[in-house]
């Protein structure tokens, strides 16, 4: 068996080992491929990573992605210390008291922004952090709420509401409501099923749910879970109502790529969504600062006892020559990709499904995606997760109402967004400004502290009565 120090001594980007689960894997190779950058596994370069890859990785990743020779083999659990993150517990000291009083949390929950609360109080740090972080200084995050309350409604008045239909057809599929599950990763920080939770509940209320290409899950256990749930949903309301949509983050390497696009395919995803936003990953700096945090208490924990000889060296991935400390490297996702590129992205796809295209933030971008044929696009700032400065989604829609409104009058591309929509009236008003549905993201994400009842609650926070009788109408006035 191989030893702590053994490892220990392999803490640089030219030689990269960690452990997980009492095995050794060399990473050398794999730094710049890995999605998440290269940064966070130089973090733990020479240690036990366990703590930090479990929450976030499907099972069999390893096999997938590391070749058999990079397998090191066992390490004597007696010679290394587990890194453990600090401060687990993002709320107070009865955050574990209440994970088993769930049914009474979720009672007192009224609306997403209680969903939210209550999940503060039941998620660790780093998934807290994870979920509600944003761009430099919060500016577009700040938008995406405020920018709803700028636009009013204007009701009409002495109209029969007894029944009102709020079903769509988005995608080519069905949705009980006007909006869906927008792709979130690492839902698997918040609960043990993480995103089988969320398949589960879109199945169950006949919504849709586009999952995101870094899920915690296999794509294909996501895709059981969400037709096993349909299935068993038939004659309870449902009928033939939900969806299942991929989302596609461009690798850097094609065959990656393509890889993800096959498995999308095989798993019965009706939609391909492609992520356009995220050549570079956002500056999201209470990431940074956690990641400093957790760094420095590894550093001074990892080697109690003497079990493990410190770092020959602090880890470095070369971003900074400037001796101020590494920077992460953002270059995560492909950062050539450009509108040529979704001529084979289609030849892929194979026609299985119409295709959109996420994180339009322009009037110009929207007419570009129309004129190369694009089936539906989705505006959205990532949360304003990537740069502080860019406009709110619904912002977006109504400059295109303003500069090409034929885009919406035709409705031969469809248009969803998301980005700060907690109220039934933020999903009227998008309808009104000609969207075809709406998505949420972080609500969705704080549910999954809560398990199946927390998803299935929220979706009834966004499923109530109608803010106003032309829901659903076409010539519905701002």
């Amino acid at each position: 068996m191989l030893s702590g120090k053994d490892i220990a001594r392999h803490n640089k980007r030219d030689s990269c080992w960690v452990i997980i689960n009492s095995h050794a894997y060399d990473v050398t190779d794999y730094l710049d491929r890995h999605p998440g950058g290269p940064q966070i596994l130089l973090q733990y370069a020479g240690k036990d990573a366990t703590a930090v890859y479990e929450p976030i990785h499907p099972k069999g990743t390893l096999d997938r992605f590391l070749d058999q020779e990079k397998h090191l083999g066992p390490v004597d659990p007696t010679t290394y210390t587990p890194v453990t993150p600090p401060t687990e517990s993002k709320g107070d000291n009865r955050a574990s008291e209440q994970q088993t009083d769930i049914p009474h949390l979720l009672s007192l929950c009224l609306s997403l922004d209680d969903i939210e609360r209550t999940a503060q109080k039941l998620l660790s740090k780093p998934a807290w952090i994870y979920y509600s972080s944003a761009a430099d200084s919060l500016g577009a995050l700040e938008n995406n709420a405020s920018d709803w309350r700028k636009i009013t409604l204007r009701p009409r008045l002495m109209r029969n509401v007894r029944r009102t239909d709020t079903s769509r057809t988005a995608l080519g599929c069905k949705l009980r409501f006007p909006f869906f599950i927008s792709p979130a990763a690492r839902a698997g920080l918040a609960h043990e099923d993480g995103e089988l939770c969320l398949a589960r509940g879109a199945a169950r209320k006949g919504i849709g749910y586009c999952v995101s290409s870094v899920a915690s899950f296999p794509h294909a256990d996501i895709s059981r879970a969400f037709y096993g749930e349909l299935k068993n949903s038939r004659g309870s309301g449902v009928g033939d109502h939900g969806a299942l949509w991929f989302q596609l983050y461009v690798a850097n390497e094609k065959l990656v790529t393509l890889e993800r696009i096959e498995a999308a395919k095989l798993g019965g995803y009706k939609a391909l969504v492609i992520t356009i936003d995220s050549p570079v990953v956002g500056k999201r700096e209470e990431d940074e600062r956690y990641r400093v945090e957790v760094n420095a208490e590894s550093l001074s924990n990892s080697f109690a006892g003497g079990s493990q000889e410190p770092p020959l060296s602090p880890p470095s991935d070369g971003a900074d020559d400037e001796g101020d400390g590494p920077l992460p490297l953002r270059g995560v996702h492909s950062s050539t990709f450009n509108w040529n590129d979704l001529g084979w992205i289609r030849e892929a796809w194979q026609s299985s499904g119409p295709i959109a295209l996420k994180g339009i933030q322009t009037a110009e971008d929207a007419m570009l995606a129309a004129t190369h044929g694009i089936d539906a696009i989705y505006l959205s700032n990532h949360g304003g997760r990537q740069c502080d400065d860019t406009p709110s989604s619904i912002h977006t829609l109504l400059e295109i109402r303003r500069f090409y409104p034929k885009l919406i009058e035709d409705r031969k591309m469809e248009i969803f967004l998301d980005g700060g929509v907690r109220r039934g009236a933020d999903i009227v008003k998008a309808l009104c400004l000609g969207a075809t549905a709406c998505a949420l993201g972080r609500p969705f994400m704080y549910s999954v502290a809560m398990g199946d009842d927390g998803v299935l609650k929220a979706i009834q926070r966004k499923s109530g009565p109608p803010a106003c009788s032309c829901l659903s109408d076409a010539d519905c006035h701002l």
